[in-house]
């Protein structure tokens, strides 16, 4: 039962742009709990002790918003389902606050990226690309590690179906283009089983 109200749940978040693959991943493991104890209904207890079993008030918050939300679906449809309470155990983490770079530390990451080891690999020049494209174009970080070879063309890059599933244009200028370029020219050398424009040292899609 539970297992079906769970893929409506996402499938419905899901034709308003939501991604969900990790909220998936949490739920899911939060269905199997409450089938080991016999739970057909979302139970605040119970939700709140699959939380509590993570290991960083992080990572308890994040189970607990995740229940929450489809608490708070079913509930709207049955009121069996219990919305669990905010947790003095799970408090929400308070975010990070940004930090702007200069252009001179830009710079210096820049440099240091391409001082990265071991020396003679595609590595180092990895990095200096990526977080050079990262300064200038404000792109995210998971929108540059899923570009694709042929994301790079005479226009700039195409960014796919990111946020809200929308594909868009990101012009570059001449000079970013020619260090993407000269990175390209490298990259291609390499003989991988992806399209992935970022690489890791093992020939793999890059990830930080």
């Amino acid at each position: 039962m539970l297992t079906r109200d769970l893929d409506r749940y996402l499938e419905l978040r899901r034709t308003l742009g939501h991604k969900l693959e990790s909220t998936e991943i949490l739920l899911r493991s939060f269905l199997r709990h409450a089938k080991v104890r016999g739970e057909s209904l979302i139970y605040a207890e119970s939700a709140l002790a699959w939380a509590a079993e993570t290991r960083t008030a992080h990572q308890c918050s994040r189970r607990l918003t995740v229940v929450i939300g489809l608490a708070r679906f079913l509930h709207a449809e049955d009121p069996r389902h219990e919305i669990p309470p905010r947790s003095l155990a799970c408090p929400i983490p308070p975010r990070p606050l940004p930090h702007i770079f200069s252009a001179e530390q830009i710079r210096s990451l820049v440099q240091a990226a391409g001082q990265l080891p071991p020396p003679r690999t595609l590595r180092p020049l990895t990095f200096s690309t990526l977080f050079g494209l990262l300064a200038v174009t404000g792109l995210r970080i998971s929108e540059a590690l899923e570009l694709r070879v042929e994301d790079f063309t005479r226009d700039g890059l195409v960014i796919r179906e990111t946020k809200f599933r929308k594909t868009r244009l990101v012009p570059l200028h001449e000079s970013t283009a020619a260090v993407l370029t000269r990175y390209l020219d490298r990259r291609l050398g390499l003989v991988t089983a992806t399209d992935h424009i970022f690489v890791s040292i093992r020939r793999t899609p890059s990830a930080t």
